[in-house]
């Protein structure tokens, strides 16, 4: 419970160590140290979050194996699962590659630790489902004939939850009889993310296991499902996000979503499984990467999300499979797959045309998972051309069944995935009577659980209109991906191909791009293109909102004013249109979500920056630079049209200012403080708008007001991340109003005005990326979001942020503020905070100018003052429990960079030490009103059913 303790058993243990903090999510604040220096560091932060860390010995390079036990009232036992992670032990499983079942392992090997989960899951009484993880010796077994599992305290590491078992510390080796080296190092008596995945990977129902299965629709639920296909899991990461942080991954999870690929071979999924993470690579071996040998060697050793790439081009560079086990503890079995991709793809290269390709050798390509674009790539033609070349020679992909009966018996499910490792379908065509839906693939920032929503909702309303839904998405933490939401279930990519190959299997009607978020809406022009039948409102109309150049020339064309702007062929045109408006200039690139590469420029230096990456982003579509309005309020405009007539709209304003991310703001509704004539105007415009890009589906306007003018913003012709917000505060279900509108069914919806406020706050994990820093921007880098009902809307604010887990232990806090213009703004709100009791510290400039306002302050210093008290120490002593740091921006380079320096010191310290974090004037403010007219008791707990 403190470091010094923490110390002392290292020494005990001997380094390196792992040291994770208790009762905490997704191995926050653990991570293995080599050092005491390391070790007082890392358990500083990990006890700001936790009570008490756990100090272990690492297990450099052994294998993390897991099983999933499902055990009755009656003592009958089964293993649904078992898993392996790619990565060794020391990578969190929520951070790792996982296969399943397991590859590597051998058969003794396997029935030995199911057994042995099973003796665990017995003796600890647990009823219901459990995950049991191993970390097992690399090392060759000894595998004996007739050896019995050991009891499970002979050979306990770690037990559940308190890492206690019957009130004793275990720390014993294990067995001597035992032919295996292996530890139990976690058991979670709880449904985990790893039971989610084993879940979805096999289709066993973890969550109700019911008295039949409820997807085969044939057995009992006691039996273990037997697979024959395999199922891999990558995760997700947006480390691009977080300016300051790096790539490195370890104990402790960064990944922000993750994807499922199904296959008959593990280079079929994996392959597959890159391309569903969406993050422009057609495979593993996209590893285009301008580092040295040494380099390569160096990331190979240091895990980080990039992993898998650096190995592909090691191989590809020569080196040995054995070599870079040696640096990554990666078990060489799934090495040498790798290297037959690889060696598959020189021998693509090595073609000179497609059509002097043998036909068997397209075949391989395609069953280890090369994409037609891929096979484009390395011959140097379109992606159309190879697959019109496929379709000629009748290489298709097959529709399977997830069957868990591995083709034993005849199994009834909607659950397919597609293979080129097979010469039949399982099913057939659905026809006419089927619209497919696609979704949004993996959890992302900017892409989350509300676009499921979306989803869910159309697939199940379709149902209603007579037609079969068919649902492709990748992502197991979904509900799209139950195999009771849609009539079919593809677990796929969602890529043009991929689409094209299941509409033209399925014969379906028509097929939504406008629900699943950002990553369907940018498939559309290659979909119709093609011929397929677009739901709702048409590809050529989506991409004249979508591209920015087309969409500003609209707005413009109709008279509808939005902030200076302009497009241009080069540099020179971009500088010559910034020194003209002025800083600060605003950088959109067409096609992104959550501001993907978009950023707000202070010099030309920046700016030349990131016009680059913008570029770099979608070299397809154009960008355009605009003039950054300051201080203007932000609005969002949610609707639903047909054709190009508004039926239902709801309106809610950002707390923040305009400039701050919409995922990232948090949002009010009803919108307050918006003038009659302001609403009016914006009702006005999203009627020309429609009218004018003739909608028929979901449309999201963001909207400025600076001195009771309207600007737009940007126009998204799909569900946004608020219509689940808004649908259920509004008591409007937004998603089958959509469906209604595509067959022309949809009706007028007035909403009104309701008698209570509803506020939706963003969730940040700014405490996982370390060295990020916390402040908000026009890039989105929230994770999350809440929502709550109030009276008031500092009611619903209050309760939304002790929703995100905010909470400040006592009335103490630190504030600095940037420029006078903030420091004048914020001045009552100081008042306030020293009126409701709050002792106050602040930084030098800021003690001085509260000082004139008749604020006492205690003066702390910052580390460049190089005079105690710092900042750092009264944060890091928890002497605060809340931090407002409040930066203005600055033209002159110099001075920024120095403000941002000590401003980011100060924000990061506060993360790091878990205190409530501040860095908004607008929500600043506001938080400090909410905590003067409300107390935590004051706080009225109802139903939603009571609000509406």
């Amino acid at each position: 419970t403190t470091v010094e303790t923490g110390i002392k058993k290292a020494q005990g243990i001997g380094y390196p160590i792992m040291v994770r903090a208790g009762f905490s999510l997704g191995g926050q604040k653990s991570g293995v140290v080599h050092n005491e220096k390391e070790f007082s560091f890392l358990a500083q932060k990990a006890l700001a979050f936790s009570p008490q860390i756990l100090v272990e010995k690492y297990l450099h390079h052994y294998k993390e194996i897991e099983y999933e036990v499902v055990r009755d009232q009656y003592d009958n036992c089964v293993t649904v699962c078992n898993m392996e992670n790619f990565d060794p032990l020391g990578i969190h499983t929520g951070e790792s590659i996982v296969v399943a079942p397991s590859q590597t392992l051998t058969n003794f090997e396997y029935h030995f630790l199911r057994e042995l989960s099973i003796k665990i899951v017995r003796s600890l009484g647990i009823i219901g489902e459990c995950n049991v993880q191993f970390a097992l010796s690399p090392n060759p077994s000894t595998e004996t004939a007739g050896v019995e599992a050991p009891g499970i305290l002979t050979a306990w590491r770690r037990p559940i939850e308190s890492r206690t078992l019957a009130g004793k510390e275990t720390r014993q080796a294990p067995s001597l009889a035992s032919p295996l080296e292996y530890y139990v190092i976690e058991v979670n008596a709880r449904l985990s993310r790893s039971s989610a995945l084993a879940s979805k990977a096999t289709g066993y129902p973890l969550a109700y296991v019911a008295a039949k299965n409820q997807v085969t629709q044939i057995t009992q639920s006691f039996f273990e499902p037997a697979l024959d296909y395999i199922v891999v899991k990558i995760p997700r990461w947006d480390m691009d996000k977080f300016k300051g942080t790096t790539e490195k991954i370890g104990s402790s999870m960064k990944s922000v979503g993750e994807i499922m690929a199904i296959g008959r071979t593990f280079e079929e999924a994996i392959q597959k499984g890159v391309r569903m993470l969406d993050i422009g690579a057609q495979g593993v071996t996209d590893n285009n990467f301008d580092l040295t040998i040494d380099e390569i060697l160096a990331k190979i050793k240091q895990a980080n999300s990039k992993r898998i790439f650096f190995i592909t081009k090691a191989l590809k560079l020569g080196i040995t499979v054995q070599k870079i086990y040696e640096l990554s503890g990666i078990d060489p079995w799934f090495l040498h797959r790798l290297k037959a991709i690889v060696e598959a793809e020189r021998e693509l290269t090595a073609v000179r045309a497609l059509r002097a390709m043998p036909q068997h050798q397209l075949l391989r390509l395609k069953q280890l998972g090369f994409s037609d674009k891929k096979i484009g790539e390395g011959l140097g033609i379109r992606e159309l051309e190879v697959r019109e070349i496929r379709k000629k020679h009748k290489i298709i992909p097959s529709v399977f069944q997830i069957d868990t009966l591995a083709g034993e018996f005849p199994a009834k499910t909607n659950y397919l995935y597609t293979t080129y490792n097979g010469s039949h379908h399982d099913v057939t065509p659905i026809g006419e009577k089927g619209v497919m839906v696609l979704g949004s693939g993996p959890y992302r920032i900017g892409s989350s659980v509300e676009f499921d929503w979306t989803c869910v909702n159309t697939a199940l309303k379709l149902k209603k209109f007579g037609k079969k839904s068919i649902i492709i998405n990748c992502n197991p933490e979904t509900v799209s991906t139950d195999y009771d939401i849609s009539d079919r279930l593809y677990f796929e990519e969602l890529s043009f191909e991929r689409v094209a190959d299941i509409y033209e299997f399925e014969q379906s009607s028509s097929v939504v791009v406008s629900v699943g978020g950002q990553t369907p809406n940018n498939i559309a022009n290659k979909v119709d293109k093609y011929g397929i039948k677009i739901l709702g409102t048409s590809a050529v109309d989506i991409d004249r909102a979508e591209d920015r150049k087309k969409f500003s020339q609209l707005l413009d064309d109709l008279e509808i004013k939005q902030p200076i702007w302009n497009s241009f062929a080069d540099m020179e045109v971009a500088l010559k249109f910034a020194r003209e408006v002025g800083y600060p200039i605003l950088v959109r690139p067409s096609y992104v979500l959550s501001g993907a590469a978009m950023n707000l420029c202070y010099n030309p230096i920046e700016l030349k920056h990131f016009i680059e990456k913008a570029t770099n982003i979608n070299k397809k579509h154009p960008v355009t630079i605009s003039k950054y309005m300051v201080n203007a309020r932000e609005i969002e405009f949610d609707g639903v049209a047909e054709s190009g007539k508004v039926k239902v709209f709801a309106i809610s304003n950002h707390i923040e200012h305009a400039g701050v991310h919409s995922g990232d703001a948090t949002i009010v509704y009803p919108a307050e403080r918006v003038r009659f004539f302001s609403g009016e105007r914006m009702i006005e415009i999203a009627k020309q708008l429609s009218k004018s890009l003739n909608i028929s589906g979901p449309f999201n306007i963001q909207f400025m007001v600076k001195d009771n003018e309207v600007y737009v913003i940007e126009m998204n012709l799909r569900a946004s991340r608020t219509f689940p917000f808004i649908s259920k505060v509004t008591g409007v279900n937004f998603a089958e109003v959509i469906v209604d509108s595509f067959f022309g069914k949809s009706r007028e919806y007035k909403i009104k005005y309701p008698n209570y406020v509803a506020v939706k706050a963003p969730q940040f994990s700014f405490a996982r990326m370390e060295g990020a820093d916390p402040v908000l921007g026009v890039e989105m880098g929230s994770t999350g979001e809440v929502a709550c009902f109030g009276e008031t809307a500092e009611e619903a604010y209050l309760k939304s942020l002790l929703s995100t887990g905010l909470s400040l232990k006592n009335k103490t806090a630190l504030v600095t503020i940037g420029g006078d213009d903030f420091k004048l703004r914020f001045a009552e709100s100081i008042w306030r905070l020293k009126n409701l009791g709050f002792k106050l510290y602040a930084t030098k400039k800021t003690h001085l100018f509260l000082k004139t306002k008749g604020v006492r302050t205690k003066i702390v210093y910052k580390l460049f003052e190089k005079t105690s008290p710092t900042v750092i120490d009264l944060i890091e002593k928890h002497q605060v429990s809340l931090v407002i740091n409040l930066s203005e921006d600055y033209n002159n380079e110099g001075s920024f960079k120095r403000v941002i320096t000590d401003g980011y010191l100060i924000r990061r310290a506060a993360i790091d030490n878990n205190i409530p974090l501040f860095t908004d004037l607008n929500s600043a403010r506001f938080f400090v009103n909410s905590l003067d007219k409300y107390k935590i008791s004051d706080l009225k707990i109802k139903s939603w059913d009571e609000y509406l």
